[in-house]
């Protein structure tokens, strides 16, 4: 969700709109491709309550290589069109990544969650969305070096 990873991964990412995911609920439940952290999906749940929250951005599909790699379709990520709720109460087909594989147990790395709860809060969530996501429990990183770098994206 955030603006400033995103470009750095597509840069002609252009931000659309505030986007809902019916029937699905946000889990941090995909094992990650390169550290087994949990990384997120939009589950579907099925339930008509249940919704993700997020960013819809126009990219060009030049990016698509390079933002499938980074997202690791085919690891644990599948790319599948969905039909999403703009802002303005218009529905869009979309393109999400959704898990393949999942593990309940999981739990994501600090600077991860980090990544979410910044996006989240930049396009302006309810501030009820965000606590959710904020109360999710998360590991800090060993790796100070890499925490360091995942969050430089910030300045």
């Amino acid at each position: 969700m955030s603006h400033e990873r995103f470009r750095a991964r597509a840069p002609s990412a252009q931000f659309v709109s505030v986007a809902e995911l019916g029937r699905h609920v946000l889990k941090f439940h995909k094992p990650g491709s390169q550290d087994g952290t949990g990384k997120c999906d939009a589950a579907h749940s099925g339930k008509n309550e249940d919704r993700v929250l997020g960013a819809l951005y126009l990219i060009l599909e030049s990016d698509l290589p390079a933002l499938d790699a980074f997202e690791g379709l085919g690891y644990g990520y599948e790319r599948k069109v969905v039909t999403v709720q703009a802002a303005d109460d218009s529905l869009m087909a979309a393109q999400t990544y959704l898990a393949t594989r999942f593990d309940a147990s999981l739990r994501p790395l600090d600077w991860y969650k980090e990544h979410v709860v910044r996006g989240a809060k930049a396009i302006g969530l309810p501030s009820d969305y965000i606590a959710s996501i904020e109360a999710v429990a998360c590991d800090i990183d060993p790796d100070a070096a890499r925490r360091s770098l995942e969050l430089a994206v910030y300045g």
